[in-house]
């Protein structure tokens, strides 16, 4: 660790430069874990360096996504976990990228605080750390900004970037979708990491009733419930799209199934789904009625126990749902896909 580098009059401003030093040496063991055969430099230099493996692919195309956790972050807050919501980071960014077929190759990661607490900061890459090992993706960089008078001490800001890469004859587009085409759907593992905004309106997360488990919630308390990291679905998919025709990939956040499923079917084309095939989970009946939430708001604003849908064809959904399940997805039959001026119904 470096020592010498230790400015009296930035740490007078509220900047501590040495404790961005700690905080990268409590999280090296878990970055060594994401690790992978392209990484060719270690934290802590100006840029990460990751050799492409190309072995199989004839025409590579790289895939990026970006995003962050929005108002989610107040829940670890008032939780003081933080060890978790660098899976949530991850997720929604590999799991972004997996929808036309990409294999996440490496991610970063950005921090912003108000203060940095060296060992907050390595719970949070920590996090992070597993979400890449689920994704099988490499951290290979990532940056802490210590903004004192932008954030207030106790808060931080968290968003991380990815790469995947994917060979442009099996990109996943649309393209060969037809009539007749079935939807599998993916189950959650919660609320995911969309519509806080919300959540966060209906209950009051700072209350003890928040923090009582409940028996309708697996005995988990409210706040417990709504920390559960984001489920990543990169190497189910993966597993997927190997044996099967994989038509439609829709990863289910913000805007729910009215605004995420139609982004993954083309014009003239439906899918209609029974919204009693949908397996909801109990805290979106619980935010839907204490809320006083309309249904069709609920289905546009949260994925209500579907965190990602699959379009394949009729004849191959038995052999996808059994893929789908020997890789620890309960995946179960949502709806049909068919000609239609209506991208989606919920019938």
């Amino acid at each position: 660790m470096n020592t010498n580098s230790r400015s009296e009059s930035y740490a007078k401003a509220g900047v501590d430069i040495t404790a961005g030093y700690r905080a990268v040496e409590l999280m090296k063991e878990h970055i060594a874990k994401t690790v992978t055969s392209g990484v060719m430099s270690g934290i802590g230099g100006f840029g990460g360096l990751f050799e492409l493996d190309l072995t199989g692919i004839t025409k590579p195309v790289l895939v990026s996504g970006t995003d962050g956790v929005g108002t989610k972050l107040k829940l670890a807050f008032e939780a003081d976990k933080h060890d978790t919501i660098g899976i949530d980071c991850v997720a929604m960014c590999v799991n972004d990228i997996i929808c036309c077929g990409a294999k996440p190759l490496f991610f970063l990661d950005y921090i912003a605080c108000g203060k940095n607490y060296p060992e907050r900061i390595a719970e949070i890459v920590k996090g992070v750390c597993e979400g890449c090992v689920q994704s099988g993706a490499a951290l290979i960089g990532g940056e802490t900004a210590e903004m004192p008078g932008f954030y207030p001490e106790s808060e931080y800001d968290l968003a991380g970037y990815c790469t995947g890469v994917v060979d442009k004859d099996k990109i996943i587009d649309n393209k060969n979708m037809r009539p007749g085409d079935v939807v599998i759907a993916l189950p959650s593992s919660g609320v995911h990491s969309n519509g806080f905004s919300l959540v966060r309106k209906v209950f009051d997360i700072e209350s003890d009733e928040a923090k009582q488990p409940l028996e309708a919630l697996g005995n988990k308390s409210i706040l417990e419930t709504l920390l559960t990291p984001t489920k990543i679905y990169v190497k189910p998919i993966l597993a997927l799209i190997k044996e099967v025709d994989v038509r439609a990939i829709s990863h289910i956040t913000g805007g729910g199934f009215y605004e995420n499923i139609p982004r993954s079917i083309p014009d003239g084309f439906g899918v209609v789904i029974k919204e009693s095939d949908v397996k909801v989970l109990p805290i979106f009946d619980m935010l839907q009625e204490k809320g006083g939430i309309s249904r069709r708001d609920m289905f546009n604003t949260f994925n209500m126990g579907v965190g990602m849908s699959v379009v394949v064809p009729a004849e191959q959904a038995d052999k996808a749902l059994e893929i789908l399940r020997a890789n620890g997805e309960e995946a179960y039959l949502l709806g049909k896909v068919v000609e239609s001026e209506n991208k989606i119904e919920l019938i």
